[in-house]
């Protein structure tokens, strides 16, 4: 195992009815800032349980932060707080929602151009506080440090302490509604979250490995039931939570990680506008084939754990490793190739192009797949 320092200082309130913990969460004199989506808190009766928790705070709404949350919306946040004097924001919605709230709370206080945080790395010096009720299980952004933010045709990310959800609210009453795509995309997207950080090479870090398995094997049995029984609040609360602890930072400490199948993917949202988890499905697999090498262990590690496969050398055992992993994005009903997003291999030459624009030519947990690597993981995509 590496050396690792872990702190997580979020406070999670799980379980049905905690929306209304955030009275007590969020100090009585502060001035909050509300952000959510398109207005679906609205039909679950999530924004009613928020209005009630914070009846006797000062308070205000922002609405319309879009799945992949876009820069001229959040500046558009910003703008409000500077002119109104906000100094407390709480995100209710998924992880778009979280992530642009996480920008705004930077943004906020930045000196400069907000983008250059994005753009250039830019430190993050001073952020406003924010709290979250989460609405959709999948990114992690509720207990973590990062956020990914669109502008035109970049998608980047960025990343700081001084944005991490101070509190989350996790009931999983509040995701029996969610649309069917939704609930497959929040699982898969915790599914890659949690093999970015596991299937690499291995370290001797017999912990974080197990709960890695576990939390995989989770997902990967609660996931087709959220969507063959779409009622059962068990299975929901298991899926939420274990997205949540996916990228805590929990199961990263102290072990090597790739990211490479988040940055492709990233180009595939902003050229084609391809759902973040679906881009995953599509890289994941042709990652795993590229790199069968150099995560043979953990493959062949995680295909005799998860399915039991033991029997055939080993190019045979991590077939049908693959071809397992394959088989469950499948059940989930996500693309798992270029061609079942209606992509052939004309979008690789863009694709490429946008990663050589955003310097992403030191990918993986070896920084080894550079723009000639990537074209070859999108050619075993097609």
């Amino acid at each position: 195992m590496n050396r690792f320092t872990f702190q997580n200082t979020t406070r999670i309130h799980f379980g049905e009815g905690q929306i209304a913990a955030i009275t007590k969460d969020i100090p009585a004199d502060a001035r909050v800032l509300v952000t959510y989506g398109g207005g679906s808190i609205k039909k679950n009766g999530v924004y009613d349980q928020v209005a009630d928790a914070l009846k006797d705070h000062t308070w205000a709404e922002f609405s319309g932060i879009e799945p992949n949350p876009k820069y001229d919306t959040l500046m558009k946040a910003v703008t409000m707080i500077q002119e109104e004097g906000y100094d407390y924001l709480l995100a209710v919605g998924g992880g778009s929602v979280v992530d642009g709230t996480k920008f705004i709370a930077a943004a906020a206080e930045f000196a400069g151009d907000p983008w250059d945080i994005c753009q250039f790395g830019a430190t993050i010096e001073r952020a406003l506080p924010l709290g979250c009720v989460l609405t959709l299980p999948a990114t992690g952004s509720e207990s973590n440090t990062g956020g990914v933010i669109t502008r035109g045709t970049d998608k980047l990310p960025f990343g700081s302490e001084l944005v991490r959800p101070i509190f989350a609210v996790l009931d999983p009453a509040v995701t029996l509604t969610l649309p069917e795509r939704q609930v497959a995309n929040g699982v898969i997207d915790a599914f890659v979250h949690i093999m970015e950080q596991y299937m690499t090479y291995p370290v001797n870090a017999k912990v974080q490995d197990r709960f890695a398995e576990g939390l995989l094997m989770t997902l990967m049995e609660e996931g087709p039931k959220a969507l063959n029984d779409p009622k059962d609040l068990d299975v929901r609360a298991n899926i939420m939570w274990a997205a949540t602890l996916a990228l805590n930072g929990l199961i990263g400490a102290g072990v090597p990680q790739d990211w490479a199948t988040h940055m492709i993917g990233h180009e595939l949202t902003a050229l084609h506008g391809i759902d973040h988890a679906r881009t995953l499905s599509i890289v994941f697999p042709a990652v795993l084939k590229f790199q069968r090498d150099s995560k043979k262990d953990k493959l062949l590690q995680f295909g005799e754990r998860a399915f039991g496969i033991t029997e055939g050398d080993d190019n045979t055992r991590i077939d049908q490793t693959i071809a397992r992993i394959v088989d469950f994005f499948h059940e989930m009903g996500v693309p798992a190739a270029l061609s079942e997003a209606d992509l052939t291999a004309d979008a690789i030459d863009p694709l490429v192009d946008n990663l050589k624009a955003h310097k992403m030519g030191k990918l993986g947990e070896h920084r080894a797949i550079g723009f000639d690597e990537s074209r070859a993981i999108l050619e075993l995509a097609v």
